[in-house]
């Protein structure tokens, strides 16, 4: 069955998201953070947010405009993710997202839909806009056009990285991601797991292992400072199960500019590619 374009272009209802320094913790230490990072884990220092906290309240925006598509929602996986900060997130707030469908795109064997959807304060100023890749596996084929192209930022050849963190995952590390509002079951139920292509059982969540890259980008490069951090986008490029080490290495390409990637240890594959980020 094809997915329905006629839902392209037309915006939901706003939804409202509200929270405060209990989600800010619980998003924290979803996507890894430690005791010395505790300006983003104890109330008594705010907490501060997250950069990548902004896909939290889009989440389910976007999740409900891939459910009009009439695809097989099993077969979901996230391609990529970008976010533009346009004002940082205040420490509680109440805030609400519009989502929107770009467009639908054949690439043969699977579909990808782009999603936009923008975050507003209490205030109706503009607090984040966010695109996610969402891939529709078994759905392509139906004579559509591939995505568009964009020009990827490359990391430089034979050059060292400014940064390099490893860290290694909790085995639970998608069962406490999840607690942030993505309960696909792929990230908790072996049976479903396997059922869908995936016998090694539940992989991470694509925006755990992003948000884990936002971290290591913030310790290393704005001295543990989120606010620095103007946009950033990546491709998920392979599965990571819960229990892998995450390496991310940084490079500068120009001012303000840093090329990312993301690499499991254990296997030694790239599995956050064509990441990038802008720093204020």
């Amino acid at each position: 069955m094809a997915l329905d374009q006629t839902i392209v272009g037309k915006a939901s209802e706003p939804q409202t998201f509200t929270y405060g320094w209990k989600e800010l913790a619980l998003y924290a230490l979803g996507i890894g953070a430690k005791k010395d990072e505790l300006d983003y884990l104890y109330e008594g220092r705010g907490p501060k947010p997250c950069a990548s906290f902004a896909v939290v309240p889009m989440f389910k925006p976007m999740f409900d405009q891939l459910i009009k598509t009439g695809g097989n929602l099993s077969m979901v996986v996230h391609g990529g993710q970008k976010v533009v900060v346009k004002k940082p997130f205040p420490s509680a707030g109440t805030v609400s997202t519009t989502a929107t469908i770009r467009g639908i795109y054949d690439m043969r064997k699977f579909a990808v839909v782009l999603v936009d959807t923008e975050t507003r304060d209490a205030g109706n100023e503009v607090l984040a806009e966010t695109t996610a890749s969402i891939i529709f596996r078994g759905e392509g084929g139906f004579g559509g056009q591939p995505p568009p192209k964009e020009e990827a930022v490359k990391i430089p050849k034979e050059v060292a990285p400014d940064f390099s963190i490893a860290e290694t995952t909790s085995p639970e590390q998608a069962l406490l991601y999840r607690l942030s509002g993505d309960f696909n079951p792929l990230h908790a139920d072996p049976k479903f797991a396997e059922d869908v292509g995936f016998p090694q059982g539940p992989i991470l969540h694509g925006l755990c292992t992003y948000g884990y890259m936002i971290r290591h980008l913030t310790k290393a490069m704005c001295g543990g400072d989120a606010s620095r951090i103007k946009a950033f986008e990546g491709g998920f490029k392979r599965p990571v199960w819960p229990g892998d080490t995450l390496v991310t290495e940084g490079f500068t390409v120009a001012p303000g500019k840093i090329a990312l990637r993301v690499s499991v240890k254990e296997r030694d594959e790239v599995v956050l590619g064509g990441a990038w980020a802008e720093l204020f």
